[in-house]
Order: structure tokens, then C-alpha cells, then sequence
């Protein structure tokens, strides 16, 4: 697939969720033209590890009918006329495999929508499909659409027994309206319904330019190569989405909670500011929400290298949300866990109590201090920058793996 320049910042984060090996990754090459999956480890495991990213422009031919009117070419593909740009989107490829959920929760804290991927070769629902659907639901998305991949593999009765499968399945959550698209990603098969379906079912959401910015963390890295010339080494920089607000060349930022300091035993937070701001469309002066950005600051490499920064929160100096060292949660629990071959009854959180917290992008871990009927307050390992009524996923150690067993909101 020949890839066009993208014309903007795109505008909207799309994720991918759904069991492992349902084909997410190959979906979004065929969508993108880019394999999200870039990590070394990643190439050699042939599963996704850290939650890659992709962009594409989408554009409408105004002669053509739907479906097949949709592309990401501003050529039209069947009758070679101009087509207008629609949109564009970032797709934020999430893991499948259970023992990456924290990882896909992380991603889950940036989607405006969902590209949820249910195999047409297996049976519904896997266990990661229940699983990733629950968490988006707890998290408060509700924009979906739904591939059935590999119906290349399947003959035509299996692929409608298993759309009802899937239909069947929806209906018994908050998802039962959403579309469900059968195509195949290896076959380049249907990709235009996709295209369309998204764009009709999962819209832009409002953003305040106005106010202070707010950038949850996704990666960082060092961009430096071994055996460069001290003069030549570039500040570390730091990759995820815009909430609210915008960023500008040389603004001072500040990210929380920080970093550990031994001497006062307390987190401080980082101060830095921009260098460079890069977007799909390339280095740009400012950046406004929607869309994964990566920011270039004069941090010290070193302190950025190997997402180090991950669950971090971005913004001006003293206008983040506050540090919780403690947090108080209004509990909804699950009546069986998810994410588990067998369901397994989910019990009240009980008193010290150790349990996994995901907020925004972090992940720590807590111990429950208080109860009081659905109320509890959670000491935590480490401490999370996150405004009030901020939704967390809540997990609990089920045999061998931390199962999510329900959702909060901080008070």
C-alpha cells in the first residue's frame, strides 16, 4: 500500500481491543498500511506487547456510493476522482493477551472509540473479549464498532453462525446497537465498511481549547544513538494524547507525580520544556487534543528512556490535578470476574486488601485501608497525579494474574 502524507493532526483516538490473535494489528496495517507492532520483542513473539500506534486520513468520494466511496486515498480507488478528506483518525493498538491487561487499560485511558476485533474461527465470547469489553464499558466508552475478522477462514454458514454468536453475545451488554463488520484484514476484505462504519458510529468528541492542558503518557524514549557526539544529544521525549487544551513550542511544562526522592522520601515533580512537537503530519508549532503526539524536551535522556515516564500526567506548572498518595473510591464491583476460562464469583473488596489500580495510564498498586459500604480508600504504593471523579479499573489477584473485578470513581 502506496502511504500519502497525512494532512493534519488527526483528531480522534480509535483502539483496538479484543482476545489475542483475532488480528487487531494486521486490521490496522490494512487500514493504515502500518504494522503498529514495531517492538522487538513484539517482532519475535509475533503478539503485541506495548500499545503501538498508527495513522490514516480517510476520505469520501463524492461519486461513488457507500460503502466502497471510502478510502484512505484522496484518490478515489474505483473511479479515480478527487475525494474529500473526512477525517483523521489515530489508532491505538492494544495487547490481547492476558497477561499484558495492564498494558491495554493504559491504552484504554486515551481511546474516544473502539475498533473491537472477534475472530470469525473461535467461539464468542474468548475470554479476553469479555474482558476488553468490560473494561471499555467501566470506563465510560461507548463508541464501537465491531470487526468479525477471518471470515476468509470460515465457510459461509460458520461465518453467520458466528455473527449471531456475536449479536447474540452484544445484546447482553451496553454494546447490543454497535455495528459488526465482517471482513477480512489479511484480505484486505471489507476494509471500506470499516472506514465507514467509523465514521458514522464513533464521533469526534468536544474538546476545551481553552483550558490548561492535560496529556496522559504513553511512551517515552530516548531518540539519541549510541556513539553520538555529546553536542548532538536531543532531550528525552515523551509520546501520548492531548485530553484538553494545547501545547505550544517553548512552553514550560510540568509532569506529575515525578519522580522519587530519597533524601525527602516524597515524589517531586518534573519540570522541563518544549523543544519540538511531532505529529503524523510531521513537526509542527503547537498540538490541540485528539490524536497521539510526541513531545521533545531538555530532560536528560536517560530519564525518559524505556518508558520510564509511562502513567506520568503533562501540563503547565501547578496546574496539574493533584498527588494521591491515598485515594477514595466509590466501588462498582463485577458479579464474576472476566478475563478467566471458567467465571468465577466476584466477593466483597475486604479490609487490607491488596488490590492493582489503573488511573489515566498508571498502574499502582494499593492496599484498602477503610470501608464503608461501597466506599473504600486505598493506600498506594505509588502515587498518582488524577482530578477528581476520575474512573480507575480495580483488579484483584485471581490464581496466578491480577483479574479485573470492577471499576471506581475517585471522590
Amino acid at each position: 500500500m502506496k502511504l500519502e502524507k497525512i494532512p493534519r493532526q488527526s483528531e480522534i483516538n480509535i483502539g483496538t481491543a479484543g482476545h489475542v490473535d483475532h488480528g487487531k494489528t494486521t486490521l490496522v496495517e490494512a487500514i493504515t498500511g502500518i504494522w503498529a507492532s514495531s517492538h522487538s520483542e513484539e517482532l519475535k513473539r509475533g503478539i503485541t506487547i506495548k500499545v503501538g500506534y498508527a495513522d490514516a486520513a480517510f476520505y469520501r468520494c463524492p461519486s461513488c456510493p457507500p460503502p466502497s466511496n471510502y478510502s484512505t486515498s484522496s484518490k478515489c480507488p474505483n473511479c479515480s476522482n478527487k475525494s474529500e478528506l473526512s477525517r483523521v483518525v489515530s489508532f491505538v493498538d492494544c495487547p490481547g493477551h492476558e497477561s499484558l491487561m495492564t498494558n491495554m487499560l493504559s491504552g484504554a485511558a486515551v481511546m474516544d472509540g473502539s475498533l473491537f476485533v472477534i475472530a470469525a474461527d473461535e467461539d464468542v465470547p474468548r475470554p479476553q473479549t469479555r474482558e476488553h469489553l468490560s473494561a471499555l464499558q467501566m470506563l465510560g466508552l461507548r463508541h464501537l464498532v465491531i470487526a468479525q475478522n477471518k471470515v476468509d477462514l470460515v465457510s459461509e454458514e460458520e461465518a453467520l453462525s458466528n455473527f449471531e454468536k456475536i449479536k447474540s453475545y452484544i445484546s447482553e451488554t451496553l454494546s447490543q446497537d454497535v455495528p459488526i463488520i465482517p471482513v477480512s484484514a489479511q484480505q484486505r476484505l471489507n476494509i471500506d465498511a470499516v472506514i465507514e462504519a467509523i465514521e458514522k458510529y464513533i464521533p469526534t468528541p468536544e474538546r476545551d481549547l481553552n483550558t490548561s492542558p492535560l496529556m496522559y503518557v504513553l511512551r517515552s524514549f530516548d531518540i539519541n544513538r549510541p556513539g553520538m557526539s555529546v553536542d548532538g544529544l536531543k532531550g528525552g521525549v515523551i509520546g501520548g494524547s492531548l485530553l484538553e487544551g494545547k501545547i505550544e513550542l517553548n512552553d514550560e511544562i510540568e509532569l506529575r507525580p515525578g519522580v522519587f526522592n530519597k533524601r525527602t522520601s516524597n515524589y517531586d515533580p518534573i519540570s522541563s520544556s518544549v523543544v519540538s512537537l511531532g505529529t503524523s503530519s510531521g513537526l509542527v508549532e503547537n498540538v490541540k487534543p485528539g490524536g497521539l503526539i510526541a513531545v521533545g524536551t531538555k530532560l536528560d535522556p536517560y530519564k525518559t528512556k524505556g518508558d520510564a515516564l509511562v502513567g506520568q500526567v503533562l501540563g503547565k506548572p501547578d496546574l496539574l490535578p493533584p498527588i494521591h498518595d491515598k485515594v477514595t473510591l466509590d466501588v462498582s464491583l463485577f458479579e464474576v470476574a472476566v478475563g478467566v476460562p471458567e467465571l468465577v464469583k466476584i466477593e466483597k473488596i475486604k479490609m487490607n486488601e491488596a488490590i492493582r489500580l489503573n488511573i489515566g495510564t498508571a498502574v499502582t498498586l494499593g492496599t484498602v485501608s477503610s470501608i464503608r459500604d461501597d466506599i473504600i480508600e486505598v493506600k498506594l504504593k505509588r502515587p498518582v497525579c488524577a482530578p477528581n471523579n476520575s474512573r480507575t479499573a480495580i483488579s484483584r489477584r485471581i490464581e496466578d494474574r491480577w483479574r479485573l473485578i470492577g471499576s471506581g470513581v475517585i471522590k
